[in-house]
């Protein structure tokens, strides 16, 4: 199912496959500014990924001394929600825990999707209920594919990254598998990152320094422009596929991260997660802002 959200600027859509926000159009002319979902080159526009980002080692990790396995970017992004609410600029999404997601994931959980067309800017919101009677863990983040070029004619190194503040930040470096390693190497020096397709071919950039909340992808020769504020997240990835040629650039707030690749411990003890106690919940979100 396919739900549209509209107001004077805006036309979301939005599917409940995944929660996921598949369009953000201006309506004035008709210019998107997500991926359309090509599989060419990525069958997402902007997935949730829950309740692991990235990896797992090896696909499996460890809950009380059982062994569980997760795919990558976990669960939420390939499953079916229930629509719990919708308006002309307000939709909310739900998906809770069943015995089929305890076979994978051992807690009991509600998510809570929403999304909120306010002028020229979209907030989307996640919101996780600890339903179990113990705590949780997790990790959540985003991956939504800004669309790059974004003005038909331009190419993809026409565009570039502004941090709106200067940055001198390490790109925490992941191996052939893309998992962490505990070393880095100078990635950001400057307020702005320009993109091309070769600083993709050794995979995702991460950050997990940076004093910016906002990031916005520009034009040297247009003033379209799409800003994504997240202001509270401890990480923050950029990535475009290694196969030079899509027409996008993922720009990802993230709580936690895939493991280490020497990691070995209990999934609780990953760098980056969540914890949720017993009868509470964590709620947060991004917005997205049209120039």
């Amino acid at each position: 199912m396919q739900l549209e959200l509209k107001n004077e600027y805006l036309t979301l859509k939005v599917n409940s496959t995944g929660a996921e926000l598949r369009q953000i159009r201006e309506n004035k002319d008709g210019t998107d500014y997500l991926h359309n979902g090509d599989p060419t080159w990525w069958k997402y526009c902007s997935p949730v990924l829950f309740p692991i980002v990235g990896k797992v080692k090896g696909g499996k990790y460890v809950v009380d001394g059982k062994t569980y396995e997760l795919p990558q970017h976990g669960l939420a992004r390939t499953s079916e929600f229930t629509q719990v609410f919708a308006s002309n600029d307000t939709c909310a999404f739900e998906l809770t825990y069943s015995d089929e997601t305890l076979k994978i994931y051992p807690y009991k959980f509600k998510l809570i999707i929403s999304y909120t067309l306010v002028g020229k800017s979209v907030t989307v919101t996640w919101n996780v209920v600890n339903l179990d009677d113990k705590d949780i863990y997790f990790s959540i983040g985003g991956h939504p594919a800004l669309k790059c070029p974004i003005v038909k004619g331009e190419s993809f190194d026409d565009y570039y990254l502004d941090f709106h503040t200067d940055e001198h930040c390490e790109n925490m470096q992941t191996d052939s598998e893309v998992l962490f390693l505990h070393t880095r190497n100078k990635d950001l020096d400057g307020q702005t990152m320009n993109l091309n397709y070769e600083m993709f071919k050794d995979g995702v950039h991460v950050f997990d320094n940076l004093k910016t909340g906002t990031i916005t992808l520009r034009s040297k020769k247009s003033p379209k422009a799409i800003s994504l504020s997240a202001p509270s997240y401890p990480y923050m990835g950029i990535w475009s596929p290694e196969k030079c040629g899509a027409p996008f650039v993922c720009v990802e707030p993230w709580y936690g991260h895939a493991d280490y690749a020497d990691f070995n411990g209990e999934f609780k003890d990953r760098e980056g997660v969540v914890k949720v106690l017993k009868g509470k919940n964590f709620k947060t979100g991004y917005t997205f802002t049209i120039a």
